[in-house]
């Protein structure tokens, strides 16, 4: 029986390590996680915020993903895009979702994030 998502494994090149730390700890706010000695040697970044958890693995073909993502639950959604935008990631609000605030933006290596708020409400405070 599933009984919680323990974490999503993210792709990323070689040698991008500090660009993934600058952007999930700088600029998201989250945690770096010890990887343990055996995953260390392969390289790649582990990161937490409170029952969150992304792995950011090393791939060699890499490519970014495009469609495919986490979709991460934040609060004070517009403080936190604001966040992203002062970090000069990019946010970009998307209004489809009923009953959420939402918006998408990428990490330094281009893969997909989406972000979001259920039951939020929009800049003019109607209900999103």
């Amino acid at each position: 029986m599933l009984a919680a998502v323990d974490h999503v494994q993210l792709a990323a090149p070689p040698g991008s390590e500090d660009l993934l730390r600058a952007y999930y700890v700088g600029v998201l706010g989250m945690t770096e996680l010890p990887k343990p000695p055996t995953l260390a040697a392969r390289g790649g970044c582990w990161f937490e915020a409170g029952f969150v958890q992304l792995h950011l693995g090393i791939e060699q073909d890499f490519r970014p993903a495009k469609k495919a993502h986490p979709g991460l639950r934040v609060t004070d959604i517009e403080a936190y895009a604001a966040r992203l935008a002062a970090g000069a990631a990019p946010v970009t609000w998307d209004d489809s979702l009923p009953g959420h605030r939402r918006f998408y933006s990428e990490d330094p290596v281009g893969n997909r994030l989406e972000f979001l708020e259920p039951g939020a409400t929009d800049a003019s405070g109607r209900p999103a």
